[in-house]
């Protein structure tokens, strides 16, 4: 045996290679093969969907017109027979009937304003409060003006009213006849003796008397009298009525009645002043509210005519691309920045409505009312009127936050009045009318009674423990503290006017470098668009021309309503609206 194989030869080398090159070509085909198998494929379910689609379309389609021709017949008269009416709800169901939207609404800004504080719901309890005050200042008025009052009361006793005790009673009406036994007792004991008895019956005389003393009864009359008067020393008080009306008239209270009537008229005048600065406040919203629509619908219009430029370029560069002088890389970028701004174009739609369904809401319409602003179309803000500067006293003046807090320093110091009033004397009339059942004015006697009184209440504070002191003394810190909130509220009413001042400057500044920048780009961006047009310019080159112009409109659009918002922050700051 060999132990080793001898090589091969040349012959079977080839035969190896030709077998290994074999093999892979075959592995190739069969790779080829299933690819175009896969593809077969997907070209049929393709086909298939595309049919069903098209089935499906059809099938809609022939629905219609069966429909329409079921309403049209349903609507004609049958051949030979005579018109019958059909109902009503047939031919609508085949054939509704669209209704059309009404024509949109159009505001202008005075509009808006007036619809704003007709349906301000926050002016509406500013209005609430002014009529609360003005209660308040009636019923603090109304401590001048004496106070009548009548009342009335019914009481019923289970027992009677005596004066005397049952024993007392009880002797009373026996007093008679204790008496008449004490009598014949005396005269018995009279009699008893001897010496008086020997007289007695040698005198005719006194046995008659005697006689008619032991036979007159007086036990009877005098237990009457008794009774008698035992019954007049019980009051019958079983059903007992009483009426009374009353009258009390301060006529000095330490100054209290004048200082609350102070107060109230103040308070009266604060809520005034607050509706104002709501007044203000909700035409400052509707201002804002209006001059963003108009910003987003100018923007809008911007992306409409931007999105209208690339598309049309889109079509330029395909053309331009057939011809040679533009890449399809050209064509991608424009596609790119053509669909962007078709999203701007999106936003600005969405962004409008949501602007216009704020508007709604503060003027009180429904949201999903149709409405058209008057200044919408513009292409450029109006600027607003300047006026002249008015000084801080003017301002102080017209400023409804000043005159608040001047007011609420009238209130603090008539509470210091009030607190100091409690450590003063108060006096007061008053009389009274009564009527009574059972009345004791002529004895006491089961009828109706009446009477009058008259008098003076006077009451001196003494002493209670520093109490009005002491509120005296909170009264007096508390308008001291008032006072130093005003000299704050002017120094920064005074800054805040400087301010808005100083924006409104520099918003009137940034319109006109607007202006002029929009006047170079929308130059530029013809320049730009000539030259594309006769090839000699880049795509790149005139979608920064058109960015430009479009950065540069916007920043007119924002740098006018900037100025209109300025005017009228300005405005309600000097007390102006």
């Amino acid at each position: 045996m060999e132990r080793f194989r001898k090589p091969p030869t040349e012959t079977e080398g080839e035969k190896r290679e030709m077998n290994l090159g074999g093999r892979e070509g075959g592995r190739k085909t069969q790779n080829a093969k299933r690819k175009t198998q896969n593809a077969k494929r997907k070209n049929a379910k393709r086909k298939r969907k595309n049919a069903k689609r098209k089935q499906i379309k059809q099938n809609d389609k022939m629905k219609r017109i069966i429909i329409i021709l079921a309403g049209t017949l349903a609507v004609l008269p049958l051949s030979g027979q005579a018109q019958q009416p059909q109902p009503a709800q047939q031919f609508q169901s085949a054939q509704p009937v669209q209704q059309e939207k009404p024509a949109p609404q159009v505001l202008t800004l005075d509009d808006c304003r007036q619809m704003a504080l007709a349906s301000s719901n926050a002016l509406k309890t500013a209005q609430q409060k002014v009529e609360i005050a003005g209660y308040d200042r009636k019923i603090a008025a109304a401590n001048y003006f004496p106070k009548i009052t009548a009342s009335g009361t019914y009481m019923y006793a289970n027992k009677d009213l005596q004066l005397i005790s049952d024993e007392a009673t009880n002797e009373l009406t026996n007093a008679g006849t204790i008496l008449q036994k004490d009598l014949s007792d005396k005269l018995s004991a009279i009699l008893s003796d001897p010496v008086i008895l020997q007289k007695v019956m040698t005198d005719p005389a006194l046995q008659k008397l005697l006689g008619y003393v032991k036979s007159a009864d007086i036990a009877t009359p005098i237990n009457a009298i008794g009774g008698q008067i035992s019954q007049a020393l019980t009051l019958d008080t079983r059903n007992t009525t009483a009426a009374v009306i009353s009258l009390q008239q301060p006529v000095y209270m330490g100054g209290k009645i004048a200082a609350a009537n102070k107060m109230a008229g103040y308070a009266e005048q604060l809520a005034k002043e607050q509706y104002s600065q709501e007044h203000a406040q909700v035409l400052v919203d509707i201002e804002q509210a209006y001059w963003q629509i108009v910003s987003i619908a100018g923007k809008k219009r911007l992306a409409e005519g931007y999105a209208s430029l690339l598309h049309q370029m889109e079509k330029d560069t395909d053309a331009l691309i057939a011809e040679g002088f533009a890449t399809p890389s050209d064509a991608l970028t424009i596609k790119v920045k053509a669909n962007e701004a078709d999203m701007m174009l999106t936003k600005a739609n969405n962004g409008l409505a949501l602007a216009k369904m704020l508007l709604c809401k503060e003027c009180g319409l429904p949201l999903d009312s149709e409405i058209t602003l008057a200044d919408e179309s513009l292409d450029m803000i109006p600027q607003p009127q300047m006026t002249e500067e008015l000084t801080d006293e003017q301002i102080y003046e017209a400023r409804p936050e000043i005159r608040s807090l001047e007011l609420a320093q009238g209130i603090y110091k008539s509470k210091v009045d009030i607190a100091r009033s409690d450590m003063l004397p108060t006096i007061a009339v008053t009389a009274n009318y009564i009527v009574t059942n059972p009345n004791l004015f002529n004895g006491f006697q089961k009828k109706y009674g009446d009477f009058l009184t008259a008098g003076v209440v006077v009451s001196i504070p003494i002493f209670h423990g520093g109490e009005a002191l002491n509120k005296t003394r909170k009264a007096k810190a508390e308008a001291a503290m008032t006072a130093l909130k005003l000299d704050d509220a002017k120094q920064m009413i005074s800054l805040q006017v400087a301010q808005l001042r100083q924006q409104e400057e520099e918003a009137l500044e940034k319109l006109t470098t607007a202006e002029s920048n929009l006047a170079n780009a929308e130059e530029n961006l013809r320049v730009a668009t000539a030259g594309w047009n006769e090839g000699m310019i880049a795509s790149n080159v005139v979608l920064q021309a058109q960015t430009a112009w479009l950065q540069a409109h916007s920043e007119v659009i924002e740098s006018g309503v900037e100025l209109q918002m300025c005017s009228v922050n300005l405005a309600k700051a000097e007390g102006r609206l």
